[in-house]
């Protein structure tokens, strides 16, 4: 799979740790950045060109991360097309993508530990959408306030 990875200064080292961990499981990340540790970078700087990439198809899912997570979520969900969550729990890792269609997981570092991140990384990306006749009129309705 392809996936787009992005973090603040808070989120820089478990970015480092997820990265390394999907390369060795074979898929293919593209980094955002931050690319060196800044401590003040400011995360909108590396989650909207994330968000945007994934919006037009350049990456099929995203993952953003910050100290506590809540900033990235924000930010990526004012990109078009976008449907971030901030997970910390394996049912909502993969609840998200299967009745949502969540494309952006955002998590904390500073909320979670690696081994934990690790597992629900690999759990949305597991994670398939249902396409089932209610999740469809719901996320339509979404899509209509991207529009308003």
């Amino acid at each position: 799979m392809n996936i787009g990875i992005a973090a603040d200064h808070g989120g820089f080292a478990l970015k480092a740790t997820i990265s390394a961990h999907l390369r060795a499981l074979g898929h293919e990340v593209l980094d955002f950045g931050d690319d060196v540790l800044d401590p003040a970078d400011d995360y909108p700087d590396f989650v909207v060109p994330l968000a945007r990439a994934l919006s037009v198809g350049a990456v099929e899912r995203g993952i953003a991360i910050c100290g506590s997570g809540v900033g990235v979520s924000i930010a990526a969900n004012k990109v078009a097309g976008v449907r971030a969550g901030l997970i910390h729990d394996i049912f909502s890792a993969r609840q998200g993508v299967e009745d949502d269609d969540m494309n952006v997981f955002c998590l904390g570092a500073r909320v979670i530990g690696d081994g934990l991140a690790l597992q629900l990384v690999q759990t949305f990306l597991a994670a398939r959408f249902s396409g089932a006749e209610r999740h469809l009129r719901r996320l339509a309705k979404v899509r209509a306030l991207e529009l308003s």
